[in-house]
């Protein structure tokens, strides 16, 4: 059978590692990653799709005050909210990951915390690929049956977080701290977020098993 194909939203100017690692984490389970940016052709069908980390969202897209001091993407913005529009109404399996998240949950009407650091007094920095943050997952969560564990260490490179829930939104994952880590929707078969980033913890079981849970939920709805 051939590989489901994957979408994986960018930036025009990703560096080449990060995409390569976008890449292999899609590839290696079985899937056919297709890199989506605002320079790129939309596709009009996949069978699955993964909301890529970034830039910092628009505050005006969910009512909050303009960060000054923060990188922005419109022109990224208006493409991934397009294709959420485009393919969650057809049930395709969608995984945010970190910006990506914050996206899907702004998508459905839900709030950020615009900077983390100046709302939570006191809160260390952190900003590292390897896994040094703990994150407690929602027991009988799907995010919970997909990694297999109640907890797990991940990476941290966000400074914004889902704050209120979107329409039909369950937060599933929140780190030691307090701060959302992990969304998922009641009202569709896979449409989950996770703010950190799966795909660079090769080696990590539990974060591998998202990323294969994704791969084969395309699978399927390419066959149904």
């Amino acid at each position: 059978m051939s590989r489901p194909l994957i979408g994986i939203t960018t930036s025009d100017r990703k560096s080449r590692l990060a995409w390569w690692f976008d890449w292999f984490a899609v590839w290696r389970h079985g899937g056919r990653p297709l890199r989506l940016s605002p320079n790129r052709p939309r596709p009009e069908s996949l069978d699955g799709l993964i909301i890529g980390g970034g830039d910092d969202i628009q505050a005006n897209l969910y009512d909050a005050e303009l960060q000054l001091d923060v990188r922005v993407d419109p022109l990224r913005d208006e493409l991934e909210l397009a294709l959420l529009e485009h393919f969650i109404p057809r049930n395709t399996p969608v995984l945010g990951i970190c910006r990506g998240a914050q996206l899907i949950n702004v998508h459905l009407g839900g709030t950020l915390d615009p900077d983390i650091y100046t709302t939570h007094e006191g809160l260390k920095r952190r900003r590292t690929v390897l896994p040094r943050k703990t994150v407690d997952i929602t027991e009988n969560s799907r995010l919970h049956r997909l990694l297999g564990v109640r907890w797990c260490r991940v990476n941290s490179l966000h400074h914004q977080a889902v704050n209120r829930a979107g329409r039909g939104v369950d937060i599933v994952a929140r780190d030691r701290n307090g701060l959302v880590q992990g969304i998922e929707s009641r009202e569709h078969d896979f449409l989950m977020g996770v703010q950190w980033h799966p795909e660079w913890l090769i080696f990590n079981r539990p974060q591998q098993r998202l990323i294969r849970a994704l791969v084969s939920a395309a699978r399927a709805h390419r066959g149904g």
